[in-house]
């Protein structure tokens, strides 16, 4: 009995319990005053009270971001009599640029152009694609400077890289993943300078090298299409192009990679820059004029040729220690060849920007131009392939480093059977 009627008090000490807290909710329900939550609801911010070296550099630098686009062509072949083989467009890549003139320069890295067919660049919120031209590079330094006519955007101020500290902000601006992220902006700071970075590559003339380049190292995000964008201080001078990311890739898969990006220090940009903006001439009419000139004052009056014999050096035989071009075997004394500076045992790999794989294909180049045209050769210059330039096959063993050399050859009629 005694348990029944502890249990039938317990019950109501509980009911009494809820009541009570029924109670106390029902007094805390009474409504807000609509005067109340108008106040809670209804704010606003004034922008000019935000501030931050950030915004201030965004609304300064942020409008000459751009998109860099990479076309290439791939070929396929259908099945059927003849095999009849097909070329199409295909956009091969996307990066970042940076309008660094207001003639319509941008800057980017040479790896988000590298092996294109046709550069495009496009602007935020823009639909259209603006035509670019490569005006130059430089492959070692995955460089590249672009030209768009009637690019009409501002112009970033160039820093002093020579300059930089460690911790001072660093604030990336670029399109990340394309279009559709287009000029995200990122902060972090410096995290250390002149750090080596070392990259085994194949050049665009097919030569394996190893390449060493001195870089700005910064926590701040960077991610594929950022590549060729800008890094700039809080004054928005352009200090570094991202250029890479470090990931777990490659590394063993316990590791973990967080925030290591490298950016090219702008100084480094600086001499290419300067050599575009020396040869630029924004009067195309000149330019077309001063090319009929030319023609007109050196008429073709006979087969012009270098003064050389060649034969071809073919990359899957060079194995990434030569280049593939042209093998000077012989240089005709006189020759324009040789007042050029052609040496036997260069070897050929472009002639006026055009790159040539080949014996034919410096042939071609040659065979196209008329006596009095002036040739830019670039040749890749290494004593032990001039040692046996009489030989029948190159011996890859005794090849050393070499270098490339740019030569200007003018073109006249050599009365013998040489290229």
């Amino acid at each position: 009995m005694k348990s029944k009627k502890w249990t039938k008090s317990l019950l109501a000490v509980l009911l009494a319990t809820v009541m009570l807290g029924c109670t106390l909710i029902s007094a805390a329900a009474d409504p807000i005053p609509a005067a109340e939550i108008d106040a809670i609801i209804n704010t606003t911010t004034n922008p000019a009270d935000v501030t931050s070296p950030f915004i201030s550099v965004a609304n300064q630098v942020r409008n000459s971001v751009v998109g860099v686009n990479n076309y290439g062509t791939t070929s396929s072949y259908g099945f059927g009599y003849g095999y009849p083989r097909s070329s199409r467009e295909t956009l091969a890549g996307t990066g970042s640029g940076v309008v660094i003139t207001n003639y319509g320069h941008v800057l980017t890295n040479f790896h988000v152009i590298e092996d294109s067919t046709r550069v495009t660049v496009t602007i935020a919120n823009d639909e259209s694609e603006h035509e670019a031209k490569v005006v130059g590079y430089d492959s070692d330094l995955d460089i590249a400077i672009l030209h768009v006519p009637g690019l009409n955007l501002p112009a970033v101020p160039l820093g002093d890289s020579d300059q930089l500290q460690v911790g001072e902000w660093a604030i990336v601006i670029g399109n990340p993943l394309g279009e559709e992220f287009a000029r995200t902006l990122t902060v972090g700071v410096v995290s250390a300078l002149d750090r080596e970075v070392t990259d085994t590559i194949y050049d665009r003339y097919g030569r394996r090298t190893s390449i060493t380049n001195t870089m700005i190292q910064v926590d701040a995000a960077i991610n594929s299409g950022n590549s060729g964008g800008g890094m700039f201080n809080v004054l928005g001078q352009l200090q570094g192009i991202p250029s890479r990311k470090y990931s777990a890739s490659g590394y063993l898969t316990t590791t973990t990679i967080d925030n290591i990006g490298m950016c090219i220090p702008i100084n480094v940009a600086k001499p290419l820059i300067e050599k575009v903006l020396q040869e630029y001439n924004d009067d195309e009419s000149a330019r077309k004029a001063a090319n009929n000139n030319e023609n007109i004052e050196n008429p073709l009056q006979g087969k012009p040729r270098l003064g050389v014999t060649v034969s071809s050096i073919i990359s899957s035989q060079a194995r990434g220690l030569l280049p593939a071009g042209a093998l000077v075997r012989t240089v005709d004394e006189g020759s324009p060849a040789a007042q050029g500076g052609v040496k036997p045992g260069d070897i050929i790999v472009e002639v006026n920007g055009v790159i040539t794989a080949s014996s034919d294909a410096v042939i071609a180049q040659v065979q196209g131009h008329n006596e009095g045209d002036t040739l830019k050769l670039k040749v890749y210059r290494d004593q032990g392939v001039a040692d046996q330039i009489n030989s029948a096959t190159i011996d890859l063993t005794k090849v050393g480093d070499g270098e490339y050399i740019e030569l200007t050859v003018i073109l006249r009629v050599v009365d013998d059977r040489s290229l």
